[in-house]
Parts: structure tokens; sequence; C-alpha cells
């Protein structure tokens, strides 16, 4: 039995609205996509079956629109409105096969992560003037700790006195899903922290507080106010869009690649699952090389 396209789609559409709650702004992505296929299926305005659709139909549609020239992202989303389509009517029973079952959406295009050179950060740490007070003394000693060990966030902000080993030059880190992890240091990270802690103890809200990073009115310093310190002092050296802690992991393993590190040992020190996770930054390294052989090279040729 033949439906008209636009009375499935209005079902579709009062249906996500009434018992699944979607918001109006998914379904403005979700009906006009279906609309749209209707439209590409249904060629001279023809009524469509929707039984009848094939999953060569529907391969077709992505194929168009990836011509297009549409991000794989946009595509991937019209193609989950016709998946989350095609289990209404197999569950309304208007249909009795799935054409976009067992198909794939084009792959994601992977973006390189945001990192800060290493000219920039020598500039920061080395040239910048940080306010001289306590608060200029812990704003650095974040911004060094960040990029001389590559921790996370959560991660700088959970670290306490105890957790520095000065004899080791190494710092306990508790990761993710509460896995420890040992990071070594260096002999100027090792003077910051050996200063800061000195400085610290004369802090109002040091008294019997293990936190490393003191907060203002509370023990620990938040999440946001570290956010506050690196969004500001990175805005000095970099036009960077994102200017994040997690900038700063990535600015130090871009950073230890380039500078003859192995993989595997850059994915111990950032605590990774799989190795996966870390090859991105060889890609970031790569581009990098490419970058300088571009612009070194008398006889290499602009892209």
């Amino acid at each position: 039995m033949e439906h008209k396209a636009d009375i499935w789609i209005e079902r579709f559409g009062a249906y996500l609205r009434a018992e699944r709650h979607y918001s109006e702004q998914t379904l403005s992505v979700y009906v006009p996509a279906l609309e749209e296929f209707a439209a590409f299926i249904g060629r001279n305005g023809e009524r469509i079956d929707w039984a009848l659709v094939q999953k060569e139909d529907v391969r077709e549609w992505i194929a168009a629109q990836m011509d297009a020239r549409l991000a794989p992202a946009t595509v991937n989303k019209k193609l989950s409105a016709l998946r989350s389509f095609y289990k209404f009517l197999m569950m309304q029973h208007a249909v009795h096969a799935d054409p976009t079952r067992t198909l794939k959406g084009p792959k994601k295009e992977k973006k390189l992560p945001s990192f800060v050179r290493e000219k920039d950060m020598d500039n920061l740490l080395d040239r910048i003037a940080f306010a001289d007070s306590f608060d200029g003394l812990r704003d650095k000693l974040i911004m060094l700790l960040f990029y001389s060990t590559g921790i996370r966030l959560s991660e700088l902000v959970g670290l306490n006195v105890g957790s520095i080993d000065f004899h080791s030059s190494t710092i306990k880190v508790l990761g993710k899903r509460n896995k420890e992890r040992i990071v070594p240091f260096g002999a100027e990270l090792r003077d910051a922290l050996t200063e800061y802690i000195s400085v610290r103890a004369d802090q109002p809200m040091a008294k019997g507080n293990e936190a490393l990073f003191l907060g203002v009115k509370v023990p620990r310093i938040t999440k946001t106010a570290v956010d506050k310190v690196v969004r500001a002092n990175l805005s000095q050296v970099t036009t960077l869009k994102k200017r994040s802690p997690h900038v700063l992991r990535h600015s130090f393993a871009t950073a230890m690649l380039n500078n003859g590190a192995e993989i595997e040992v850059v994915k111990e020190l950032l605590g990774h699952e799989s190795i996966a996770t870390t090859e991105i930054y060889t890609h970031t390294t790569f581009e990098e090389l490419k970058k300088a052989y571009r612009h070194a090279h008398p006889r290499a040729e602009e892209e």
C-alpha cells in the first residue's frame, strides 16, 4: 500500500514531539531531512511507498550529499533521522524491512588537536611578567605544571602537597576511573614547586589543608578558576580560539613528540588507555614537519 510521504513524516514528527519528547531543535533537523529524502526518491512528485525503498536508494542519497560537499557530520545527522524514521515505520507495521539497517555513514574528519607552539610557550614562561604576588606565583606554576606534565584539568585540581615527591622528582596523579600514574618532572618545575609551597604555607587557607592549589573561599581551587587562569595567560601569546587547559595537554604531547619522544612514552605520561588515542598527535607533528619543509626548502612547492 502506498502512502503520501508527508503523512508518515508528519506522524513521525508528532510521535517524536509527544512521546519521545524530542526538542524542537532536533525536529528542525529530522523533519527537513526526511522531506529532502522523500523529494530525492519521489522524483517528479511521485508518491512514495516507503516499503519499496531500497538500500541503494539511501546510498545514492548519501552520495548526492557528499557530491554537494556537505560535511560528513551533517550527512550522518540526516542518515540518523532516516534510521529513526524507519524504526518508527517498522513499529507501525508500515514496512517490513529497514533499508538503513546495515548502512554506514561517511567517516567523520578527524580534527587535529589545537596546541600552542613551543616558541609561544617559551615566550609566556620566560618573558611574560607574572604578578609579583602569591597569585602570580600560583598562576605561573599552573601554566608550567600543565605544560611540563600534560596532566588533565581535574588531575591538577586534585593534586595535594603530598602528591609531590621531590626526592624522585615525580608527581602522583589520580586519573580517570581513579587510576594512579606517576609523572616525572624536571628542574625548572621542581624549583617552581619548591618556591610556591614555601609561600603557600603563609596563606589563610593553608592551615590543615592538603590541597596543593588553594581556593579563595574553599579549600581547593576550582576547575573554573584554573580555566580562567589558563585562558587569561594564553591570550597573551596565542590567537588560538581554544585556550583551555586541554590545549596545554595537547601542547605537551606535541612538544614531546617533536623533540623525539617515543609514542609509547607519551601514551604512558598522558594516561591514555589506548595507543590509538595518542596517535592523533603524530598527525599534528607530521603537519608541523610539512609546514617546516615548505617554509625552509628552496624547491618546496606551496600547496
